[in-house]
């Protein structure tokens, strides 16, 4: 006949002391309290599975308390009866709860934006991670990435449509669909569950940036630049903007290594764009004119356009559109990207230059007929005489001249 084992209790858990040497208190059905020398009190769970004495911590006292603990011996016998084995259900129990906090949408998100962002320039990796880390992480951050569904991620969107950042929230469901791609193809989820919400979104109404394209209105700008009093390097870098009609960030990081004054062109490493090609950029006579007033003042640095604060740092992204505040332009009537626009229309309807050459200098995905992308020199006699065409127009117009369109496309 078994020995009947006295049930413990709170209060004899709490008076035993170990004495200099471990002592064990018995509760029955195999469950006990191991009492340490050094008076830590543990629980155990001693059972028989398949003919072999095993044993089971099940963690200590007073944070275990005595009801936990034989709550946790009786769901152990459960499993014994059922042929289950406790000490191994808890480590397979242990190790896919590990799997699952390995593959969090989170982790996923932030494991892709470590091996894409080499790619990236630093902004779009700041941009990117913040994006995720304000407006999806503390949602679905947490959640398998495998487990996530189309109406989970739809109510992060949503959040976002509510605040009225309706262009953000699109830009984010993008975001996580590439993490999606990644988390299927190194084997962590079955789909794209974002790409399951095309057309669920509220429809961003397009924006085009304020850019002056009529001549009139042009001549207008060109003399304000002229007459802006600020800083010489600001004053120098709105000249130069319409003569090269490049992205503001690409102009405000030129570097003097990259322009070579003799050959007149400025080579831009693909780094620095958008597309991430290298971009060749013709100058004007009238580009290089500005550089060489320039480079006694700013050449030794490495910018051409430094910071005032610091000629280790480029111009900051606010000078220039703070001159064209200055210079009397509200910011529905131009910003620093609207000389792309402006040399983009102008050139295609008055000085009628072939949509190809105009798109290949904007630096746009250009195709041959073959479906090959151009590379930098391509059509380059032609796109250098459209930039010096392009110069002198400015000029006719800041003098005052009635500039006829062209007869014809430069070809």
């Amino acid at each position: 006949m078994p020995k009947l084992v006295k049930p413990l209790t709170d209060l004899q858990i709490s008076k035993t002391k170990a004495k200099g040497k471990d002592i064990t208190l018995t509760d029955g059905g195999g469950l006990s309290l191991l009492i340490t020398a050094n008076g830590g009190k543990l629980w155990r769970l001693r059972y028989t599975f398949e003919g072999k004495r095993n044993m089971l911590s099940l963690g200590s006292y007073p944070a275990t308390s005595l009801s936990d603990a034989r709550a946790k011996r009786d769901e152990a016998k459960k499993l014994i009866e059922r042929g289950i084995n406790p000490s191994e259900h808890r480590k397979a129990t242990k190790a896919a709860k590990a799997e699952m906090n390995a593959n969090t949408f989170e982790v996923v998100a932030r494991e892709w934006i470590q091996k894409t962002s080499p790619s990236w320039t630093p902004a779009n990796t700041t941009v990117v991670t913040r994006q995720l880390e304000n407006n999806v992480f503390p949602w679905i951050g947490t959640c398998p990435v495998s487990e996530v569904e189309a109406p989970e991620l739809l109510a992060v969107l949503r959040r976002m449509e509510d605040r009225g950042v309706i262009e953000t929230a699109h830009r984010v469901r993008t975001i996580c669909g590439q993490v999606f791609r990644y988390a299927i193809a190194t084997g962590r989820a079955k789909r794209d569950v974002a790409a399951d919400l095309r057309g669920a979104l509220t429809v961003v109404k397009k924006k085009h940036l304020p850019a002056i394209t009529d001549p009139a209105k042009v001549a207008d700008l060109l003399k304000a630049i002229d007459a802006f009093e600020g800083s010489f390097v600001v004053k120098s870098a709105l000249r130069l903007a319409p003569l090269v009609f490049v992205r503001p960030g690409e102009l405000r990081k030129a570097e003097w290594s990259e322009i070579d004054i003799e050959a007149e062109t400025w080579n831009i490493p693909a780094e620095k764009m958008k597309m991430k090609e290298p971009h060749l950029v013709p100058l004007s006579r009238q580009a290089v004119a500005i550089l060489k007033e320039l480079q006694p003042l700013t050449g030794r640095s490495r910018f051409v356009f430094p910071c005032s604060r610091s000629a280790t740092r480029p111009m900051s992204d606010m000078a220039l559109i703070a001159a064209i505040r200055r210079m009397g332009y509200e910011k529905g009537e131009m910003t620093p990207h609207g000389f792309r626009a402006m040399a983009r229309t102008i050139l295609d309807e008055v000085l009628q230059v072939r949509p190809d050459f105009i798109e290949h200098q904007l630096a746009h995905a250009v195709r041959d007929p073959n479906g090959r992308a151009y590379n930098r020199t391509a059509h380059l006699a032609e796109r250098r005489k459209m930039m010096q065409t392009w110069a002198e127009y400015l000029d006719g117009l800041k003098a005052g001249a009635k500039v006829i369109p062209l007869h014809g496309r430069i070809v």
